[in-house]
């Protein structure tokens, strides 16, 4: 029996069967990214049979950077040639690597042929190669399409849930893929229909942005773009710009662009954050303020607090939408202010369950190992394994969620945020899967790593150090799995 994979142990083929499955069902994947190659591996391990389906030219999904960005800076035409990149140039990860190891395939720079950047918080190209060496090492490249858009995903006959009697169409076209990233749409490839059992989307949600809505912007003069398309900051040389939001991406970018713009403005939700996050990190040329109120036809942006400025250019730094332009499916499965529901813990269709579901919804959350462990829920529900509650219990869970959100005034956009109830649902699921839960070294490393991150935002990557415990039990973690034979992970 293979060895797991491990820094000293290399896998080069397939996970065996495992002795316990008893139901095998044709699946369908939807996308190659993070969630894609962990859904094919747990699929295929559990007994499985699995087309994945990607419309680039290789795996890594969101990680595959291009220096391509799309002509419409704010991406708002349907028909526009789509960049599925948002990486920029210069990103590093927000948590460190050992944070983000799948449960079996740690994420060292040591003793692996495809390690290039061996800092505790590395580039995107340092993760590509990780996802990359993944594929390789559990062959799950083999089972993935490239170059093929799924455009239509429809039931056939049947109804869901504990009735269903029907089977999904796939209906798919080959693309035409540039050099990098870029998809020409303009070709119109050859499609096919394929019928499967189940349907996995694992599509991603880093790539249909999210623009803020500011009165009076169609009279502004200035430019606009959002983060999915900035890549380096030259072409903001000596010019006023404005960001809108405080996440991670944004002070990288206000960071990045402070020393070649002549002005950075941040606007941000909230006077509290303001006063929290006010850090200009030795740049002189950066300021921070509310919200925006309105844009004027003169060129002054006015903010909340009724302060002003003059502006060439706002960046939006406002996060993404989910989007699923193959599954025509609202009385379902739809989406409304970015909250894709009903689903039961934001994986499975209460309607369609198992044989629909959703991998790589959650944002906020340590999700390279969580969504290894939503791959192998959905795997292990698909094969008869694990259980489902029934259709009328699942949708009475998703109604008393969406009670809780609302009674605590969590925002609908928000429903599938989950900073403070990671540990609980990461938890619940790997109970579900038969696995323990989260270890106590990952636990401590996470509380240090947000303690870094809120005092410190700009510069917390080149200022980590790690707790000796939480260093250790990594290691021990790494150790062990070492030993491991690949049918005692389930």
């Amino acid at each position: 029996m293979a060895l797991l994979a491990s820094p000293t142990v290399k896998e080069t083929q397939p996970d065996p069967l495992p002795p316990f499955y008893s139901i095998s069902c044709r699946v369908a994947v939807i996308g190659a990214g993070v969630s894609g190659l962990l859904a094919a591996r747990e699929l295929r391990r559990e007994g499985h049979r699995v087309v994945v389906y990607e419309r680039g030219n290789q795996v890594g999904g969101c990680w595959i950077y291009t220096p391509e960005s799309e002509s419409d800076p704010l991406c708002l035409d349907p028909e526009r040639p789509v960049v599925h990149s948002s990486m920029y140039c210069s990103l590093r990860t927000n948590l460190p690597r050992k944070l983000m190891s799948f449960r079996d395939y740690p994420f060292v720079a040591e003793a692996v042929d495809w390690s290039v950047d061996p800092r505790a918080f590395p580039g995107h190209a340092e993760v590509l190669s990780y996802l990359k060496g993944f594929a390789r090492d559990f062959a799950v490249e083999e089972m993935v399409r490239f170059d093929t858009e799924v455009v239509k995903v429809e039931l056939l006959g049947g109804g869901g849930g504990e009735e269903h009697g029907g089977r999904w169409r796939v209906k798919s076209r080959k693309t035409t893929t540039t050099k990098t990233d870029g998809i020409d749409w303009s070709g119109g490839g050859e499609e096919s229909d394929e019928v499967f059992d189940a349907v996995v989307v694992c599509n991603g949600h880093n790539t249909e942005p999210r623009i803020a809505e500011c009165p009076g912007i169609q009279r502004w003069p200035g430019k606009q773009i959002h983060s999915h398309n900035y890549r380096t900051p030259e072409p903001f040389k000596d010019l006023v710009v404005v960001l809108i939001g405080y996440g991670t991406s944004s002070v990288d970018i206000s960071l990045e662009i402070a020393s070649i713009s002549k002005e950075v403005h941040l606007a941000i939700r909230g006077p509290s954050k303001i006063a929290m996050h006010d850090q200009r990190h030795g740049f002189s040329n950066i300021w921070f303020h509310p919200m925006i109120k309105h844009a004027q036809e003169d060129g002054a942006i006015v903010f909340e607090d009724g302060t002003s400025i003059y502006a060439d250019v706002i960046l939006h730094c406002t996060g993404y939408k989910y989007h699923f332009p193959f599954l025509d499916m609202d009385e379902v499965v739809s989406v409304d202010d970015n909250r894709v529901g009903p689903l039961y813990k934001h994986v499975f269709s209460p309607i369609l369950a198992p044989w629909l579901s959703f991998i790589g919804l959650l944002s906020k959350v340590v999700s390279f190992p969580l969504f290894q462990l939503q791959s192998k829920w959905v795997a292990g529900v698909l094969s008869g394994r694990i259980s489902l509650p029934s259709v009328k219990e699942m949708m009475e869970d998703v109604d008393n969620f969406y009670a809780q959100l609302e009674a605590a005034g969590v925002p609908k956009r928000h429903t599938h945020t989950m900073l403070t109830s990671m540990f609980e649902y990461n938890d619940w699921l790997a109970d579900q899967c038969g696995l323990p839960g989260m270890e106590e070294w990952e636990k401590m490393m996470l509380f240090a790593w947000y303690e870094s991150l809120i005092t410190r935002p700009g510069t917390f990557r080149d200022e980590w150090k790690e707790d000796d415990l939480a260093s250790k039990g990594y290691e021990d973690f790494v150790r062990s799995i070492s030993g491991q034979k690949d049918d005692c992970i389930c």
